[in-house]
């Protein structure tokens, strides 16, 4: 079976993202967890944080960050 697909993203306070996937769920992600080291540390600006967007896939940032489709979906919550 395959994993529904992320189509829309929205940035909200406190490093959540509110997700709308291909199956019509809509679900929350919170990304404190992966705001870490250099590379996903930059998600820390909360502008930068806001920046995110989909690619149809997953969520991404301008720099090339991106959360694992499987986690995005498996760890969403309503």
């Amino acid at each position: 079976m395959l994993r529904p697909t992320a189509v829309s993203v929205t940035p909200n306070d406190d490093y959540i993202i509110s997700v709308k996937f291909d199956n019509g769920e809509e679900k929350k992600f919170d990304v404190k967890p992966y705001i870490k080291g250099d590379w996903y540390g930059q998600l820390r600006d909360t502008t930068y944080f806001r920046s995110v967007t989909t690619d149809g896939y997953t969520v991404t940032w301008p720099d090339g960050q991106d959360i694992c489709p499987d986690e995005l979906y498996s760890l969403s919550y309503v």
